[in-house]
This record gives C-alpha cells, structure tokens and sequence, in this order.
C-alpha cells in the first residue's frame, strides 16, 4: 500500500530522497544575500511589485521622517556606508554571523590590488575597463564576506547561471556600488564603541526600479532544488512559498534579520516606471540577464527545468480517446442492438419459413467411416466400464482399501506443504517484468522501506482564526488545536518509549533497533528515526509547543506562539530558524525537513493551516525474507498497533484516528481466512446434509432408515475431499506451494463435478432396480455404471483438460488452482470409479438384506432388490414443464430472450472494471477499511516512483552527464528534464512531483564557488576529503573553475559527495539524500542508479494500473535517448518502480490472458465432445455455444452486481467453465443418444430424464453452499465466492435447462437408428450406450404394479428426491 501519503509508501524520507537539505543564509556583510526570507505585514497579501511601490510623494514624505540626515548626499561616486562595525545588537540569535556596515557617506574609494583582483571575482560588472579607474564602497573585508554568501548561494542557484549572477548582482550593487547612496538610504545607526566615532548601521532602504527587481526575480523563480523536486524560490520568499512568492515578498524576505541571517533591517522599495522618490534618490536599474540568456561566453542559458523560457514549445500529450460513440448513442451499445437485430431477423425468418411444416420423423444419419469409429469406440467404453463395475462390485472391500491407501499415500504430501499468503508470490510470476525489476531494485538498494501511519481527524471541530502579528491572519482548521497536538506528541513518546518481545531473537525491540534513521544509520538514537509529524516542527518537543514571545513587527506589537511558527514553518520547511521571536527550527529532529503535503492532509490549494487530517508516517528499514531483524520490525509494528489502538480508545470521543502498519494486510487477511473457517465448514455441512438427504428414494416410512443414503452420501464427500487432498499433496510433494485461494475454491469446484455424477449413477441405479433375467447383484451394477461412466467420463476429461490449459497463465496463483483443480477432477473421477462404485455395492448389499443405513448391525430383516420411489422433480418437468418450455410459441421467446441476454451482456462486458482494490480484500470489520478511506479523502501526495538507471552507462563522461541533469549545460530531453515535463501533464503521465537527481546536486556540490568539495593538499591527510565545517587553511577546491568533472575525478569526488553531511556551509551534501541512490562496485563503477518522483494521489486500481503503463512508457522514452550516448551499453536500460508494481502489473495483460484461458478451455471441452460423442459436429458446437453464452452473460452479470474483474474472477471464471460442462454436457449427451423421432421429443426426453439429475447433483449441491458463503466475513469471499459462484450455478442452470434444450429443438442431430428399431447386432451388444438408449430406460411403468401393491400394504408412502 502506500501508506500515507500515504507518506509515500516507505516513508516520507525513504531511501533516496533527500533527508536533510541544510540551505544556508547567504547573508555576509552589509546586507548581502539572505536565503531564508520574512515579509513585512505592511505590503498587501497579493500584489504585483509595481503597484506595491509607494507615489513619490508618499516616498518623499517618508524619506523626510527617515532621519535624510544619515545619508545626506545621494549623488554618484558616494557611498552611504563603508567597512564593517561588529555585529548588530539587535539581533540575539544568528545563524551565520555576520557584521554590519559602518554608516560614511563618503566618496568612494579606489579599488586595486588584492580588492580589485577579488572584485574582478565576485562582481565583475562593477569592474571598469583597463584604462578606467574603479571605485567601490566595500572594504576588503566586506567584499570576502560577500564572496562567502555568493559562494553559498550559488551552491542552490548555480544550476542557473543567470539567476545566479543576477541574484550576487543585487548585492554588489548594494554594498560595493561605487554610486550606493544613489539608491541606498540609510535610516537607522547605533554607536560602535571599539572605534569612536564610528556609527553602525541597522537599518537601510533601498530603492529599485521595479523593472529590474521583476527581471532579477523572474530570472531565479523556476530554477529546481534537485533533492526535492520544489523550487528554490519557496525556500527564499518566506510563508508565501512559491506559488504566491513575488519580487517585493523575495526582497523583503532578504532584508528581514528576524531570518537568522541578515545582520540589519533593509527595506525595499520598488518603484513603478517613470516615478522618483525625489531628493536625488535615483533607483537602482542595472541591465539583468534572462533566464534564457548566458551571462558569459564560458557560461550556459538555464535548462529548460529552471527556465521556462529556455524550453522549446512543449506539444501536451494527446487525451485518451474518447468514448467510442456513433452520433450522439454508446458505440457499442448500439453495435450490440445491431447483432441482436441482425440474429433476431435471421432466427425469426427461419422460424416463418418453417411455419406450417409439421415437424416429421427424421431420416436416421448414413453411417460413415466416422459414425461407426465412434460407434466402436462408444461399445469398447461399454464393455471395458462393464466390466470394471462388475469387478469392483464382486469385491469393494478391496478396491476400498486400495483406494484409501492410494487416497493417503498421496494426501500425506501435504506435510511439506507450503502456504503461500504474500500477495506478490501468489499473482506476480517470478520471472514477470516487475518481479526482474524488484529484484533488481531490492539487490542494490534494499527493500522498500516500511511504513506504520497514524491519521488523525477531528469531525466536527470547529476551527478559529488566528491574527499573527508578524504573518498575518490565517484559519486554524479544528484538528490544528494545541490539545491536539499535545495528544499527538504523547502517542509519539509512548511509540518512542516502547519496547516489543521478538520471540524468534529472544529480545525486546525498541523504535531505534528497526527505525529508518537517514543521517545516522549505524547507531541510530531515537531521535534519529525518520518521524513525519507536524509536531517535528517543534522537534517533537512539548516545551517548544509552549513557548510564547513578545514580538515587535515595527508599530505593530504582540504575542506569537506556535501558530506563528507553524504558518511559517509549513511554507518554509526547510528553514533552521523562523523569523518570529521564537527562533524555532522548522526541521524534524531527525534532522531533515517535514514537507506539509507529507504530514498534513485534506487542505485546498496551499492553506495548508486549514488541513483537517494530520498524518504521522513511521519509516521502518525492511529486510528480505529469512533476515532475523524482519521479525524485529513485524513485532515493533505489532506493539505499534496496540498502542494506537490504545489512544483511538483514549480519544475517540473527540478524535477520529486511523492507522495501518506495514504488516495490516497480511494480519487482517489471515484473520479473516481464520473466521470464515465456520462460515467454509457450515457451507460443506448444508451440501452434506442436502446430499444425504436427496440420494434416498423411499417408499414407505418403516423403510426410511433402510433406503436413506446418509453413508453414501458421506462416502461421495470424503471422496471428493480425498480427490482435494491427493492433489494437494502430490503437488506439495512436487514442491509447487498452495494457497487459501485453493483450499476454498477446488473443493466446491470438485464437490460439483463429483456430486453431479454421483447423483447420475445413484439415480440410474436407483431406477433401474430391476436386474434382468440371469444377471447377478454384481452385474447389475456393471450394466448401470456402463450406460452412465462415459457421460460422466466427457464431462470430466473436458474439465481436466480444460484446467490444465489454464495452468499455461503466467499468474502463479492461477497456475496452481487450474493444476490442483485438473489433478482433483482427475482423482475424483478415478476415485469415483473405484471407491465410489465399491461403496454403491455394499450399499445395495445392506439395502437387500433390510438393514438400516447408519448402524448396518440392525435392521428390518425385509430386504430384497431396491424398488423406485415415488418423485418429485422428474414428474414437474415431464407434465409441466418441459410441455410448456418446447411449447411452439414459446421456443421462439426462449431464442430470442437468450440472444437478447447475450447481446446486452456483450454490452455489459466493457463495463466491467479491470482491478482489485486493496479495500476488497478486507473484512467489513477491518480498521483498515477506515484507514484507506481517511487516505483516499485526504492523500496530498502519491507513492515515490524511481526511475532506475542499469549498469552499462558512463556517468562520468560529459556527454553522460548531459544527458542525465537538468542544470545549465544539460540536454534539453536529458532524464531528469523529460520527467520534468511530464509531471507538467499530470493526469497523463501521473507524476505530480518532477525527480530528485544526485546527478545535479553533485555538480553543484563541485560548485567552485561553494565550500562543499575541499581537499587537503598536504600534511598526513594529503589528498583527503576536507569537510565544508573545517577552517583548516590547507583545504583547496576539488575544481578551480566551474566545469564538468573528468572521468578521474567524478570516480574520485562522488563517494565523498555521497557521505557528505549537509549543513549550513554546504547543503548540498549527499548524506541522508543520495548516500543509497547509487549502487557502486570495489572500483566505483555505477552498476545503478536511482531518481525518485512523485505521483500524484492514486485511489483506484485503475489508476494504479494507467500509473504503470504511463511510467513505463517514460522510461522507454528516456532510455532510447540514453542509448544514443556514445559509449552505452546497447543493454542498458531504465525503467520504473515503485513497490505497488508487482501487484498491478496483473491488470496490464489479464484481460488478454483471460480472454485466451476462456478461449483455451473451450477448445478441449469441444474437442472431447466431438470424440466422445461419436464425432457429433452439431451437438459439439452447441454444447460449446451455449457454455460460451453462460460465460458471456456471467461476465455481464459481474458487471451490474459490482464484481470487478481480476485474477481471482478468472480463477472463478476458468471453473465456470468446468461447472458449465456439468450443466450442459449431460443434457447434450442425452439427446445425441435419443432414440425418439423428432427433435422436440429428443430434448424432452433429455430434459426430463438428466434435468432432474443436473438440477439435483449441480444445481442443488452449488447453491446451498454458496448461499451459506453470504455471510463470511471477508469480502472478497462474499463478491467473488458468493457473488460470483452464485451467479455462474443460476446462469449455468438457466441455460442448461432453458436455452440448451430450446437449441437442440432446432439445430440438434438426426438419429443415428431408425425410431424405435434396434440393429441385431446392437441387440446381441445389448442395450449400449449409443445405439440403445441405456440412460433413459422408463421404470415408471414397470414399476406401477409394485407401487400399487406397496400402497396396498402401506398407504403413507414418502416422497424421495427424483
């Protein structure tokens, strides 16, 4: 699942994703860059820069309350302040400290030496020509300090190199302009006491015209942070974030030392075109590079990724195509009109053609080469069942004790029986795309990590709205309260403090022992562990969510507390300190940043205070099957479980609280199987019972105990269950695993096929009591099992066969059902001939001698040959129904109901919905069944997706590394740049989140201008990594301009970059982001890399599915590219992954696959009918077209009682096939041997004399046990066992007894024989199964003296089963 994003499945820092993103102040001296912003309540909510600018006249008026003392000359080539004065007295807390400048309106001062050749560094524009003079207004000092913060922030913003030299242009200008006091103001001092004399400024204002801020800011607002797929932008503007974040917000953010920062108060004003401030002030309006423009001839336009403007005309992606529609009508719907008209036309015309035309006695068929084969065959089947029954009977102790032996030599496999429960083993095949590609992931990343999540609502709540003297006002939802959150930092202490026993290591297991912990993997404390949860906010510290302060905000004064801090923290999550009086981190305590859309849920567009669910995520490391610490992790998650239940008690009167642990589903799918063992064994008790009871045929109620059948009946359902478990066993012996799906669904399936022809032999027997003259008890039941065996034998070789095609799917779960059902048939069958018949003989034995049926030592002493019963079920078909059924009006509505039946099932079949969701395959109970609604209602974000890189492709070459980042200098379809584009198309491609790239951090990491990658160039660590924290002197920059690192030195640097903690010196460091997102060799070679996104939330199984299809096609894409770089491997490739693949990779071929099973199973079932049957093409293809249409309108019937189609509906579907058989072979057979002249009197006599025997040993064995299945528990027992199963017994049954018979009527066989009339050869073989009619021999009138004396001596006769 996903959780809980689900934090993204795994976590919301799972491996790869950047785990702390430490972004420093950029400030140095004198108001230099500051990353991390603050605005002033004073500037409007939304606003362009040009209307927040003040009329001159207001400017003037402000300027002469501004103190115009401390600046009076505002001219070119003055100053208005220069060199530094310590450090500012009003701000207590810094991050990076930094001086202020010392107020001198002075003239400024000629720069040579060692400040011009840094000049020439860091502010190259200020910088006159060879034979001019350059002045500056910044010391030397000042100037490396300034170096330092443009060093820092081109760390970030370097990936652009406009946006960076525009961004360090803004703040050379401010403090080395040699015309500084044109622009500048400043308008508040303080004495420095270590120089007398000397004023240092605190606060300053700066005019700009508007045009220039817009430009710089429009240069910097697309450029990417790698590590996190947001802007840079969003981390510099404050609450706003990116997407309300605009030059005035930027340039405010900077200027505010509340930030941690700044070291002074600097106010921007923006003035509109053509206005003046007056006073000689004139705003700064120095030329800005475009984003789409190099700002040298060495340096590179930014990529399409940082720059809109630099990307070529993007085409959208095509919409899937509409509905198929033909005018303003369903396309198909009005097709499927037409086929039924069309048939309807051609039926009715046939039917009018023959109108009038009395239907004769037809001709008997010539017999040719194929008749008498099968006729031959048909004898030798006799003959050979003849005589087995015959032996069988003679000696059924034997043949018993043989059976059971055979039965439990095989059934004791089952002792090393393996029950498969994982869901990717049971519908994922080993060597599946997706199971390669997990294994391939887990081999050089690890398993995906594990997710445990908390989601916490309060419905009902009224919220408030809180007024923030600094932020402004903002709506609080009712789940943001502080007793809240109190609530859920004391789950969050027991969960830390908790310990759980680990049976199998015979040790406790605490949170540290299993906790993902990304900045501190080897001895992870708990504070280290990878916690997602608004309260990181605060470090999950109760006395931090305390605290309240006195804030000033110019006039404006007043309280903040942890509203403030948290309107700040969710628009700048990535900030080390927020610009309230506070001074609180944003960062988690692990150290990394807790992103909204990852703790929050169910809030519009970015408010992201109005949030009505919080989200706690814990990530869990994940271990392979086998590994000992899997059982640490499964039995934390298991206390994790109890103590959550634990607080939704505590709180459940005020709070709604969801949860689900990693190892939930497989918990509450094996509880499940558990409970609805009750519901399984009550199902098979009412088919015992049922059986038991209509296997008798009784005649008077003093031979009740006699002639009952509860001993047979019980022997046909431990031959069934001994079929079951011979094939379980045998396959377990074979070492192929089961599963539940099995155990379920092979028993009905072969209680069905089994009870079926239990019933046929009983019932003939049964009516044929009488034996013939000369012929023993022993022969007698030969004769009988002779005439029925091979209708018996055709309905189950098609099953057998039928399912052994299905064991050709590539899903393994139905690989073993279709095996296990194949082999369980076939044993059945075998069993049925064997111990069965041996059991019918002995039967009929204690029958004749009068004894009772359960305690065969007792009886009435008055037995004899059996007699026929009166019956029920064969008298209602023979008198009513069939007259009325064959009637000759009503065949013609039959037709015509079926094919309409059929043809709006064809429409129903595209509206079935292809999938399974999680939610179905839980019971109605099931705490997770709320927790997947809490997640649908309020999911942000969708699961991490990682793009993964095989071995094969040269990284460290320039054209490989072009072809992979998306900075300056990159290839404009290079992979982070073509999943960027495709996340601009979100419900195409599904990716909301573009990709993390270590590729792209690395090279900023080298950035020159930074402090990230230092070496020492001497002394006893000579040539090794020096830290960004280090001071020591002898660290030199691993690249001394900026360039692509050379093959050497990209081996060399990349393991350094991949351990390097992130701080404020150096953010980018790969540490905790990228330290397992690159899989290396002993020699450094890559053999994978990884690149994570996000998609967007994913709710269905059909959107899960389209997600797969979509970023495989991505990946295609981005790999043909890749492969045209010189020197890649032609075997390289990237493809996509996420740990819900293997699950969902199903549903891109199961309706291909289904369709081709269906089709496969039909063919043999065709096939045997044609043998068997004496090579009989009519009777064959209508027994394949009516077994088709109970297919076609089961799968329209799924569609309107909401059963979805997947796997386990397949697996349904496949024993339809072999239900359907019994319904309809029987019936078919019974007909092709009819001897009756016509065809309406054929189907009646088939109707009469197996409908009875269909509908009593199919219909009526399936339906008292599916109807039972209504009340399981679990789900999907309930739609895919109940629903289903029931749909397919009464669809199978409606067309077996309705359609088949009506079918027959018109398009069914000749006789083979002349009507009435038997050949004297087929008199010297006897009454044989195709040239006499040896199912349907008619006792009722040879019985009707018997009935007549029975009632003479017992009046009260009783009512048996027909």
């Amino acid at each position: 699942m996903i959780p809980g994003f689900t934090a993204p499945r795994g976590a919301d820092w799972p491996r790869g994703h950047q785990a702390s993103r430490a972004l420093p102040g950029w400030h140095r001296g004198g108001g230099g860059p500051v990353y991390r912003a603050r605005w002033h309540r004073g500037h409007p909510p939304v606003s362009m820069a040009g209307s927040l600018a003040l009329p001159a006249a207001l400017l003037a008026a402000l300027l002469a309350l501004a103190s115009p003392s401390l600046t009076p000359t505002h001219q070119a080539g003055v100053c208005a302040f220069y060199g530094e004065c310590g450090t500012n007295p009003e701000v207590n807390v810094s991050l990076v400290p930094s001086k202020v400048p010392c107020l001198s309106n002075t003239p400024a001062r000629v720069a040579s030496g060692a400040l011009l050749a840094l000049l020439r560094s860091v502010c190259p524009e200020l910088v006159r020509g060879d034979n001019d003079t350059t002045r500056v207004c910044c010391s030397y000092g000042q100037l490396v300090a300034l170096r330092l913060s443009v060093g820092l922030s081109g760390a970030v913003l370097a990936r652009c190199p406009a946006c960076a030299r525009n961004f360090a242009n803004l703040y050379c200008h401010n403090i080395c302009s040699p015309d500084q006091s044109l622009f500048t103001n400043v308008t508040r001092v303080a004495d420095y006491a270590l120089v007398p004399g000397a004023r240092a400024v605190l606060e300053y204002q700066l005019f700009y015209r508007a045009r220039f801020a817009e430009a710089a800011f429009a240069s910097c607002q697309g450029v990417r942070l790698p590590a996190t797929g947001g802007y840079a932008i969003a981390t510099m503007c404050g609450r706003y974030g990116a997407q309300l974040c605009t030059a005035q917000r930027w340039l405010d953010f900077q200027g505010d030392k509340n930030n941690g920062l700044a070291p002074l108060q600097i106010d921007f004003q923006l003035l509109p075109n053509g206005s003046e401030p007056g006073q000689g002030i004139a705003p700064l309006d120095a030329p800005v590079w475009g984003c789409d423009q190099a700002p040298s001839a060495d340096q590179e336009p930014c990529s399409c990724q940082d720059c809109a403007r630099a990307c070529p005309p993007v085409v959208p992606p095509s919409d899937p195509p509409p509905p198929f529609r033909l005018g303003e009508a369903d396309g198909v719907l009005v097709i499927c009109i037409l086929i039924f008209a069309v048939l309807a036309l051609v039926f009715l015309v046939a039917v009018l053609c023959r109108r009038g035309t009395a239907e004769v006695a037809q001709k008997p068929r010539g017999r040719g080469c194929s008749e008498r084969a099968g006729d031959a065959w048909h004898r030798a089947l006799e003959r050979a069942f003849r005589w087995w029954g015959t032996a069988v009977a003679t000696h059924p102790v034997a043949v018993l004790v043989v059976a059971v032996l055979a039965t439990g030599g095989l059934s004791a496999g089952l002792v090393t029986l393996r029950l498969t429960t994982d869901p990717v083993e049971l519908w994922s095949a080993p060597g599946s795309r997706a199971r390669q590609e997990k294994a391939f992931h887990d081999r050089h990343f690890g398993p995906f990590l594990r997710t445990n999540q908390v989601i916490v609502t309060a419905p009902g709540r009224p919220g408030l709205t809180y007024d923030s003297v600094v932020l402004g006002t903002k709506n609080f939802s009712g789940v943001l309260a502080e007793d809240v959150l109190r609530a859920l930092l004391e789950l969050q202490d027991t969960l830390a403090a908790t310990t759980a026993w680990a049976p199998g290591a015979g040790r406790n297991v605490s949170l540290q022992d299993v906790c993902y912990a990304p900045l501190n993997p080897t001895e992870p404390s708990v504070g280290d562990c990878a916690v997602s949860s608004v309260t990181q906010y605060f470090q999950n510290n109760g006395s931090r969510l305390a605290l309240t302060a006195l804030q000033e905000d110019g006039k404006d004064k007043g309280i903040v507390d942890w509203h403030d801090h948290l309107m700040y923290c969710v628009n700048s999550p990535l900030s080390f300190k927020d610009i309230t009086a506070l001074q609180l981190s944003c960062m988690a305590a692990y150290g990394g940043p807790v992103f909204p859309y990852i703790a929050l849920g169910g809030y519009r567009d970015s408010e992201y205070t109005e949030a009505e669910a919080l989200i706690v995520t814990y990530s869990l490391n994940n271990f392979e099957a086998g590994d000992p610490r899997l059982e640490w992790a499964q039995s934390w998650e298991r206390r994790f479980l109890q103590v959550v239940r634990d607080f939704q008690r505590q709180h459940g009167r005020n709070l709604s609280v969801t949860f689900m642990a990693e190892r939930s589903l497989e918990d509450e799918i094996n509880r499940t199987s558990g409970e609805d063992i009750p519901v399984f064994a009550t199902s098979y008790l009412v088919v015992f019972v049922y059986i038991a009871l209509a296997l008798g045929e009784y005649t008077a109620w003093r031979r009740v105990l006699v002639e009952s059948k509860v001993t047979l009946a019980l022997g046909g359902i431990l031959v069934v269950l001994g079929a079951t478990l011979a094939s379980m066993g045998l396959l377990a012996l074979l070492g192929l695993p089961s599963s539940l799906i099995i155990i379920e669904v092979v028993p009905f399936l072969v209680l069905a096929v089994g009870a079926d022809n239990i019933f046929i032999f009983v019932q003939e027997f049964q009516q044929q009591s009488q034996r013939e003259p000369g012929e023993t008890r022993e022969q007698h039941l030969g004769r009988v099992l002779a005439q029925v065996a091979p209708s018996m034998l055709l309905c189950s070789l098609s099953e057998a066969v039928c399912f052994l095609l299905g064991a050709l799917s590539s899903m393994p779960a139905v690989r073993t059902f279709a095996l296990t059902a194949a082999l369980a048939i076939a044993f059945d069958f075998v069993l049925q001939m064997s111990g069965f018949v041996a059991l019918v003989a002995l039967d009929n034995r204690r029958q004749e001698a009068g004894r009772f049926d359960l305690c065969c030592c007792c009886g009435t002493g008055k037995g004899g040959p059996g007699r026929a019963g009166a019956r029920l079920l064969r008298p209602f078909l023979e008198r009513y129904y069939t007259p009325l059924l064959l009637h000759p009006l009503v065949r013609p509505a039959v037709v015509l109901l079926f094919l309409f039946l059929a043809c709006a099932a064809l429409f129903l079949l595209f509206q079935v919905s292809v999938g399974l969701d999680q939610e179905l395959a839980l019971p109605e109970d099931s705490y997770m069944l709320q927790y997947f609604s809490a997640l649908n209602q309020y999911l942000a974000v969708g699961v991490p997706t990682y793009f993964i890189t095989t071995g094969g492709y040269n990284f460290s070459s320039a054209n490989g590394t072009n072809a992979i980042c998306s900075s300056a200098g990159c290839d404009a379809d290079s992979l982070t740049q073509t999943i960027q584009l495709a996340t601009l198309f979100p419900n195409v491609s599904y990716l909301a989140i573009p990709a993390t790239s270590w590729v792209d951090d690395f090279l900023d990491w080298l950035n020159p201008m930074g402090h990230c990658c230092r070496f020492h160039q001497s002394g006893p660590d000579e040539g090794e990594f020096c830290p960004s924290t280090s001071s020591d002197l002898n660290c030199q920059q691993c690249l001394q301009w900026m360039r692509r690192p050379t093959a050497e030195e990209f081996q060399r640097f990349l393991p350094w970059f991949l351990q390097d903690r992130p701080n404020l010196q150096c953010a980018k460091g790969g540490l905790g982001a990228y330290d397992t997102a690159v899989s290396m060799d002993a020699n450094g070679t890559i053999l994978a890399s990884r690149f994570m996104a996000y998609q967007r939330p994913l709710r269905t199984s059909q959107e899960f599915t389209a997600a797969l299809r979509a970023a495989r096609a991505l990946a295609e894409r981005i790999t043909h590219t890749l492969r045209r770089v010189p020197g890649t491997d032609p075997a390289f490739r990237v493809f996509p992954y996420t740990v819900t693949y293997v699950y969902y990779e199903q549903y891109l071929t199961v309706v291909y696959e289904g369709l081709v099973m269906l089709a496969l199973c039909l063919v043999p079932t065709f096939a045997v009918s044609f043998l068997l049957l004496g090579m009989d093409l009519r009777s064959s293809l209508a027994t394949l077209l009516t077994i088709a249409m109970v297919l076609l309108d089961t799968v329209g019937c799924m569609a309107l009682w909401g059963v979805p189609y997947n796997a386990v509906a397949l697996i349904n579907l496949v024993a339809a096939v072999g239900i359907s058989v019994e319904f309809v072979s029987h019936i078919t057979c019974a007909f092709a041997h009819s001897r009756q002249p016509t065809r309406v009197a054929r189907a009646t006599e088939a109707t009469v004399t197996m409908g009875s025997k269909v509908v009593a040993g199919v219909a009526m064995t399936n339906l008292p046990g599916v109807v039972v299945l209504a009340f399981a528990k679990a789900r999907l027992v309930q739609i895919f066992f109940f629903r289903l199963n029931l749909i397919i017994t009464l669809v199978g049954l409606a067309h077996g007894l309705v359609f088949l018979p009506v079918l027959l009527s018109y398009i069914g066989p000749r006789p083979r024989v002349p009507a009435g009339e038997d050949t004297a050869g087929d008199r010297a073989q006897g009454a044989g199964l195709v040239l006499g009619n040896p199912y349907f021999k008619d006792t009722e009138k040879d019985t009707e003296k018997e009935k007549d004396t029975d009632k003479d001596k017992d009046k009260e006769g009783v009512s048996g089963k027909g």
